[in-house]
This record gives structure tokens, sequence and C-alpha cells, in this order.
């Protein structure tokens, strides 16, 4: 089956492109919806990954959109609702038919059900809790009960169990026999009489196996429960830390209640790192490029403001050497240097803790190794950039003395920078506070500040 991928025989799969839409897929598809013309659309979608519908839907313009969901209708399965970004699914499932829609959300698995209602609005959240049959209706307010970003939010209710008694054979034929098992599973789940879980053995085991064998004599040895309010950050640590493939998930009584698979623990990571790149970069974690301009300017303001605030502070710093600078104008020139090379060394050191802080490599027991390395690091950087500008500053000003200054400047500021770099994340993780979003700011305050301060202090001194 094609993909619709667009990959030319002279690239390699590794290209960029390599997994990108068609654009004359793309262009196609559009020109189907222009003409009305749903038999062609439907030809052209079909060969489609609900991924890739869900980028082309991202992709158009809300008008676009809303014309193609509406003429290819009850084509609209419920794989292409759990792929959607989060700033467009609602606005999909706004222009959905209410029968389609149902249709739609009784294909998807119990924990792309919880996933899609969480994000919805009450009235939207009601119209598909009314969509759902009796039981998987009560599975899905169930699982909203826990708490928001918690295993029990994450799990699928799908569970594949058997008791720990079982034959191999008895398990075979109990799959064979049951309609109602889920799509994709990894392990079956041995559990007691009380319904708590006590091993799992993988699927490629099972089949390799006699059927006279017991479950429990091919049991994985390696076995971890979820409690089913543990965070999912933790969950998906668990995952990444152990190779888990897949985790059944018990209540307060130990009982199973559902299980995660790696493909969700996997999501939760994926979101984890994007939240910590915007963040980074003072952007709010639930932005998107389907945004609309109104929406994008007001989640970034407030952190321009910030920044603001902080330039603000570096210039009142500038301003009290406001006679040095008129006797020199060179400090003019260069001072903007000395802030900015502290700022790129501190961003680097910033980035590397909070990439450390958040996969749990950086702890009490290595800190204070950490924050010695990035100070001989930020010496040793600091050196060779002060050995080039102290000869820039000779060669183009004439003077030594001030390529000594901006010199020092240079390496005490990027020594700063290594150390608030590291610090300041630690110690924000260690209040509780995260440290992707409130570091940057005060690493660049203070790599500008003392950067400012030092050069043009060291100036007023020795030149002046």
């Amino acid at each position: 089956m094609t993909t619709g991928y667009e990959k030319p025989a002279t690239e390699s799969a590794s290209d960029e492109a390599a997994y990108a839409l068609d654009r004359r897929t793309v262009a196609a598809i559009l020109y189907a919806v222009d003409v009305d013309d749903r038999d062609k659309l439907v030809e052209l979608m079909e060969p489609l990954h609900p991924a890739d519908i869900a980028d082309l839907l991202e992709q158009i313009n809300a008008y676009d959109r809303a014309r193609l969901i509406r003429l290819y209708d009850k084509e609209f399965d419920g794989d292409i609702l759990s792929e959607l970004d989060e700033a467009i699914r609602e606005e999909v499932i706004g222009v959905l038919r209410p029968d389609v829609l149902a249709d739609a959300v009784r294909e998807m698995e119990s924990d792309d059900v919880v996933d899609l209602l969480e994000d919805l609005e009450e009235p939207q959240q009601e119209a598909i809790l009314r969509a759902l049959e009796d039981s998987e209706r009560v599975a899905a307010e169930q699982a909203l009960s826990y708490p928001e970003n918690s295993a029990g939010r994450l799990m699928q209710r799908e569970v594949v169990m058997a008791p720990e008694h079982w034959s191999v054979g008895q398990a075979i034929d109990f799959m064979r026999a049951n309609d109602d098992l889920p799509e994709q599973f990894y392990h079956v789940v041995l559990v007691d009489p009380r319904l708590k879980p006590v091993a799992q053995v993988t699927l490629g085991k099972l089949m390799a196996t006699r059927r006279e064998v017991a479950l429990r004599d091919i049991a994985e040895d390696e076995f971890h429960t979820i409690p089913v309010d543990q965070d999912e950050e933790d969950v998906a640590y668990a995952f990444n830390q152990y190779h888990l493939i897949s985790a059944p998930v018990v209540d307060a009584d130990g009982r199973l209640v559902g299980v995660i698979t790696i493909d969700d623990a996997m999501v939760v990571l994926d979101e984890e790192h994007e939240e910590d790149i915007l963040r980074l970069a003072g952007v709010s974690d639930d932005s998107s490029i389907s945004d609309s301009v109104a929406a994008t300017s007001r989640r970034r303001l407030p952190w321009l403001a910030v920044n603001l605030c902080t330039a603000i502070c570096a210039s009142l710093v500038i301003s009290q050497f406001e006679a040095s600078i008129d006797q020199l104008v060179a400090l003019a020139v260069l001072m903007p240097i000395v802030a900015s090379m502290g700022g790129n060394a501190g961003t680097q050191s910033l980035t590397v803790a909070v990439r450390a802080l958040a996969t749990r490599d950086l702890t009490g027991a290595n800190v204070l190794r950490v924050i010695r390395r990035e100070l001989l690091v930020g010496m040793l950087n600091g050196i060779c950039f002060a050995i080039v500008m102290g000869v820039v500053g000779m060669l183009w000003f004439h003077s030594p003395l001030l390529g000594v200054v901006i010199g020092a400047a240079l390496v005490v500021n990027m020594i700063i920078a290594g150390f608030v770099g590291t610090v300041i994340p630690v110690v924000l993780d260690r209040l509780g506070a995260d440290p992707a979003l409130a570091s940057g700011t005060f690493v660049t305050t203070t790599t500008d500040v003392m950067g400012f301060f030092l050069f043009l202090g060291l100036a007023s001194v020795v030149l002046l």
C-alpha cells in the first residue's frame, strides 16, 4: 500500500523530507475539495496513514480544513482524532457531524478516548460520552476521576490477563475465542484470585512454548507494576530506564485496573522534551503553529515583558559608567561582546543542566562535580576567547591595556556563566519550580549584568 510520502529516488531514507507529505498529493486533495468531488477525495486519502491525515489537517487553513472534513464525512475515523494536535482537535470535533464523531470515538482505545476528553470543554465531553457504550462511558468517567497527568489517565482499560495457574494452551485458546482483545498488546498479565498482577508473559515467549507448559514457568524475570496515581513523568522515566514494553497499572489495593504500553510512555517523553524546549525559549508549552496571531501574541507577551525588565536592569548598570563611556568610546563598542559571550555560555550550561534534571542524571550525588566541570569549562573557553579579544582590542584600538581588560572580563564572566547556568536550574528544581521555565531569564540577566559591570568597572579602574 502506498503512503503518500514524498521520497525521491536520489534521496536517502534519512533525508529530512523522507516522510513529508507529497506536495502533489496535497494539491490534488485540496482540488478535490474545491470541486466537491468526494469519490476522488476518498481515493486520495485512503492510502494515507492517520498520522499523515492529521498532519494535512494541521497544515491547511481553517476554511479548507472545515470543507475537507465535511466532504470526507463518515470516512473520518478515531485514529485521525488521536493523532491530531490538541490545538486544532477541538475545532475539528466542532466540524464533525455528531453521528460521525460518535462512530469515530467508538473505534478508539480507552486511553485515546480519555486523552481526547481531557482537553475538551464540558459540552463536547458530554457529547462524546453519550456516544460511548455504557461500559466504555463508565470506564472513561472513572479514568477522568484520576489526577491529571497520572498513570490512571494514561493507561488503557483493555488488558489481556490470565490466572497464574493456566498453561500456555489454555491462554492461547482463551485469546482465540475472545473477540474483545485489544488491537495491539505485548504481554499476557498473570493475576492471582484477588486480581493482583504477579507476573507477565511476552507474546513471543507464549507462541514459542509448548501448550502444556505453565505460564508462570515462562514469565519474565523483571516485573514492574505502576500505581494508578503515579505521575506520568515518572511512568515515562520507568519505561525508559528499565526498557519496558508494557506494564500493568494497579489501584491502591494492588488490583489490576489497566495497562500502559510503550507508545503511550514515549508520547509523554516527547511532550516533556517539547515542553522543555518551549519553556527554555519563554514560550507557552501549549503553543502550536496552528495558533492564531492573537493567541500566539498573548502567550508570548508576558515573558517578553519579563525580558524587558531584565534588560532595563542591565541598562541601569551601564548608566553607572556613563562618564567612562564618554571618555573612551571603545567601551561602548566592545561591551556587548562580553555580555553576549557570557549569555551564550550560560545558555549552554543551562541547557545541559535542565536536560540532565529531566532525565534524573543530575542529582545531589554528582551536582558538585558537574558544577566544578562547568566552572573549568567556562575558564578554559574564557581564556581562549580572552586571547582572541585581547589581540583584537590591541590591533583595533591600539591599546594593550584595553585588550587585557576585555580578556579578563571575558574569563570571569564565562566562569560566572558556567556556574549560574548549572546552579540556578538545580536550585529552582529543589524549590519545586520548573527549571526550564524560569532559569533562562535569571541566567541571562546575571551574565548581562555581570558582563557589563566587570568590563566597565575594570576599564574605569585600569584605563581611566
